[in-house]
């Protein structure tokens, strides 16, 4: 599938507001579509439950595209490993021509970010992460804030204006920061970096332990976001395993 006929799929809730008002840009600029899911809020509500999914699924992977964007031109550079990362995750799922597809997109993006100036799109992505707060749950979201973070780590270094970007965008989308911290110490493999991704200091009690893995293990839990394709639960049971590697490091230093 291409990217093109990807987007004009069925779009649900980002056929409206400021995510829709991006989209009608980029596609204006790129694509000739005809987007279903444009209309009324009321159309939108009589689309079927089948249709309702699909909208569910394009509508967090334009977010992702979108969020994208403002990530990796947070430091004011694109970086070539950032960029191939969005383009391998369009190539697994859609096939090369939606891989450079979405380059075109993200690279409209960054025109529309020069055009407008940083502030007004900073406001822009501000507005989107508000509508994305009051249409994605927050399994969701934190999938969709994993992906943004695993963007950021694309090239071995997260600068501290991208680290910033990244807390920015979870605040905006109604998250705590902390969640940021977390999914940077995913992928370590110190004792350290397991208590990070509880999010819990090495003081902490057994029981605060527990209720904090508690926590974890119900809003990562890949169930959460089968809706969303079998890309996105694949990699939501990826992060699910790292979080349990972290818990079993802790638990057998302190022998529990």
């Amino acid at each position: 599938m291409t990217l093109g006929k990807w987007i004009g799929g069925y779009l649900g809730w980002s056929a409206f507001g400021p995510l829709g008002g991006i989209l009608g840009f980029v596609v204006g600029a790129l694509f000739d579509v005809a987007v279903k899911g444009y209309g009324t809020q009321e159309q939108a509500a009589r689309l079927t439950s089948e249709q309702d999914v699909e909208g569910q699924r394009n509508s967090f992977l334009l977010s992702m595209l979108v969020l994208a964007g403002y990530i990796i031109k947070a430091d004011g550079k694109v970086m070539h490993s950032e960029m191939e990362f969005v383009r391998n995750v369009l190539r697994q799922n859609f096939g090369d021509e939606a891989s450079w597809q979405g380059d075109q997109f993200l690279r409209q993006l960054f025109e529309e970010q020069e055009r407008i100036g940083q502030q007004a799109f900073r406001q822009r992505i501000q507005d989107c992460c508000l509508q994305i707060a009051h249409n994605v749950d927050y399994s969701g979201r934190l999938q969709l804030l994993n992906f943004l973070v695993m963007i950021g780590q694309a090239d071995g270094h997260v600068p501290p204006v991208e680290l910033q970007a990244l807390k920015d965008v979870a605040q905006w989308m109604k998250m705590s920061p902390s969640e940021v911290d977390s999914m940077l110490h995913l992928r370590g493999e110190s004792l350290d970096d397991a208590y990070r991704v509880l999010g819990v200091s090495p003081d902490a009690t057994d029981e605060e332990l527990k209720k904090a893995y508690r926590r974890l293990a119900l809003e990562h839990h890949p169930d959460r976001v089968a809706k969303l394709g079998d890309d996105v639960r694949k990699a939501a049971e990826k992060k699910f395993q790292e979080i349990n590697a972290a818990k079993e490091r802790i638990w057998k230093a302190r022998g529990i």
